[in-house]
């Protein structure tokens, strides 16, 4: 049990909210920033495995296809779930359009506080 979750057990710290669209399975009453005060919000930490660009399609779906049993095994979301995570084995199409949405988002966000790229 992660050091956090021991705090909330005890009443140490209060969780005011997850920042995913929907709640976490591992603080299933503990409301979403967008439930609870920001309508539409939602950051994610997230993690996933690329390959070099011209990787033929056929070697993509093999990675992807055993990359996806190993993330629905019960051993792999128990580790994940251990530290709050949950596992995710989306298609290479869902993850682009998942990077795409952050990097619009992000970048959204560092134009309107002005934060310039660092060279």
């Amino acid at each position: 049990m992660p050091g956090w979750s021991r705090s909330l057990d005890s009443g140490k710290l209060r969780a005011l909210g997850v920042t995913g669209a929907k709640r976490s399975e591992a603080l299933p009453d503990v409301p979403t920033i967008a439930e609870s005060a920001l309508p539409g919000y939602q950051a994610l930490q997230w993690f996933g495995i690329l390959a070099p660009a011209g990787t033929p399609a056929p070697v993509v779906q093999l990675l992807q296809t055993r990359i996806a049993e190993g993330m629905r095994s019960a051993e792999t979301k128990a580790r994940l779930a251990a530290d709050g995570a949950e596992a995710v084995a989306s298609t290479p199409a869902e993850f682009a359009a998942l990077i795409n949405e952050e990097i619009e988002k992000w970048t959204v966000l560092a134009k309107a506080a002005n934060i310039q790229p660092q060279e």
